[in-house]
C-alpha cells in the first residue's frame, strides 16, 4: 500500500497503556490511521492484538517497534537505581525492588510476529533499520518508514531506502526517537524540523510532536508535510484504556508541568513532571532499558493504587491545546479540518 492511500492524520504509535486493539480499529475505523505501539509487547500479543484490530476494523494500520538498543549490563548502576526506588515501593506496599529477569523483548522475534500480522505500515523508531531490513520488508509489499529527530538521522534513513521520514519534534510526548549522537543535541521543535527535512529528502516527511488540533495540522501540511502524526490528543478519547491517575494527571496538568527526563526509563522522554521526575532529576541512571523495566512494578501498582507521581505521564507539550472528551472519530474529524486537499 503506498502511503499516499493513506488518511493524512495518523495516530502515533504509542508503547504502553496506549496499545490497545480498540483504541488503532477506533482511529482507523474512524477515518485516520491508527498505529500499535508494540515495542513492549511479546511476540504473543502482537500477534493477538493485531488480530483483534482485524476483527474490529477492515481499515489499515501499522505497527511500530523500537530498534535494538546498544546497552552494557551496568549492576552497580542498577543497584544504586533500585535503591532510589525502595522507599517508593514501600510506600506503595511492595516488597524491595529487584534485578529484572528480563529487560527487554527480543527485536528479531518481534519483527517476525510484526510481518505476520502484515500491517500496511510497520516503522522504526531509536535507530535505522538498515538496508538489507527495509529492502526485504519493501520486498514483501510493505509500507517502512524511520524516526529522525533531526537531518542527518533523515539523510541515513533515507539511504537505508525508508518510503517516508517521521520527524519527530522537541515537542512530543514520549521517548525521543533519534539515534545519532545525543538526545539533547537534537531537541528540533517541529515547525522547524519539518522543513528542513522536506527540503533534504527526496521522500515524504510525516510531522510529530506538539500536533494537537487543525490549527497544528494545517501549519504542518504549510511547512511540507505529507501527513502528520499526533499522540497525546489520542489518550484522552473514549477509546484509549488509560488508567484513572494517569488520565486525571493529563486533564489537571499545565504547560508549565511538561519536563524530559531520564527517571524512569534511563531514554530521554517528554511526560508531565511529578515526584519521581523531581527526585530523579540530574541523577545518573543506567542505560535504557534497565531503569524501564526495573521501574515497571512500580509503575503498574501505582497505576492500580491511583497514585500519579509514581508512574510515567508521558505527554506532549501541546497537552493543553486539546483534552475535549469525544471518540477517536471524532478527533479524527477535528483534525481532519485542518487538512486541504
Amino acid at each position: 500500500m503506498s502511503l499516499f492511500d493513506l488518511p493524512p492524520i495518523w495516530m502515533a504509535p504509542m508503547a504502553g497503556e496506549a496499545s490497545s486493539a480498540a483504541l488503532v480499529a477506533a482511529v482507523s475505523a474512524g477515518g485516520g490511521f491508527g498505529q500499535l505501539g508494540a515495542a513492549y509487547l511479546t511476540p504473543a500479543r502482537i500477534t493477538e492484538i493485531a488480530a483483534d484490530i482485524r476483527a474490529r476494523t477492515d481499515q489499515p494500520f501499522g505497527i511500530n517497534l523500537f530498534c535494538p538498543q546498544p546497552w552494557l549490563r551496568d549492576d552497580s548502576a542498577l543497584d544504586a537505581y533500585l535503591a532510589r526506588l525502595a522507599a517508593w515501593h514501600s510506600e506503595l506496599g511492595l516488597p524491595a525492588p529487584a534485578r529484572p529477569e528480563r529487560f527487554e523483548e527480543d527485536f528479531d522475534t518481534q519483527l517476525e510476529a510484526t510481518i505476520a500480522a502484515h500491517p500496511a505500515v510497520i516503522s522504526f523508531a531509536m535507530g535505522d533499520p538498515g538496508v538489507a531490513r527495509v529492502a526485504a520488508l519493501k520486498a514483501q509489499g510493505f509500507t517502512v518508514l524511520g524516526t529522525a529527530t533531526q537531518v542527518a538521522e533523515g539523510l541515513l534513513l533515507q539511504a537505508s531506502g525508508v518510503d517516508a521520514v517521521i520527524a519527530q519534534g522537541y515537542e512530543g510526548g514520549g521517548h525521543r526517537g533519534g539515534f545519532l549522537g545525543s538526545a539533547e543535541g537534537a531537541l528540533i521543535g517541529t515547525m522547524a524540523l519539518v522543513p528542513q527535512l522536506v527540503d533534504a529528502l527526496d521522500v515524504p516527511v510525516i510531522a510529530a510532536g506538539g500536533i494537537a488540533d487543525a490549527r497544528g495540522v494545517a501549519a504542518a501540511q504549510a511547512l511540507g508535510a505529507s501527513a502528520v502524526t499526533v499522540g497525546t490528543a489520542f489518550l484522552l478519547v473514549d477509546e484509549c484504556p488509560l488508567s484513572p491517575p494517569y488520565r486525571a494527571a493529563l486533564l489537571a496538568a499545565s504547560d508549565a508541568d511538561s519536563t524530559l527526563t531520564r527517571a524512569f526509563s534511563g531514554r530521554l522522554a517528554r511526560g508531565v513532571a511529578n515526584r519521581v521526575t523531581r527526585e530523579l532529576e540530574g541523577i545518573v541512571l543506567p542505560a535504557f532499558p534497565q531503569p524501564n523495566a526495573a521501574s515497571r512494578p512500580m509503575r503498574q501498582a501505582a497505576a492500580r493504587a491511583g497514585r500519579a507521581d509514581f508512574i510515567s505521564l508521558w505527554a506532549g507539550q501541546a497537552l493543553p491545546v486539546n483534552r475535549a472528551p469525544g471518540s477517536a472519530a471524532q478527533l479524527v474529524a477535528s483534525l481532519a479540518k485542518g487538512w486541504r486537499t
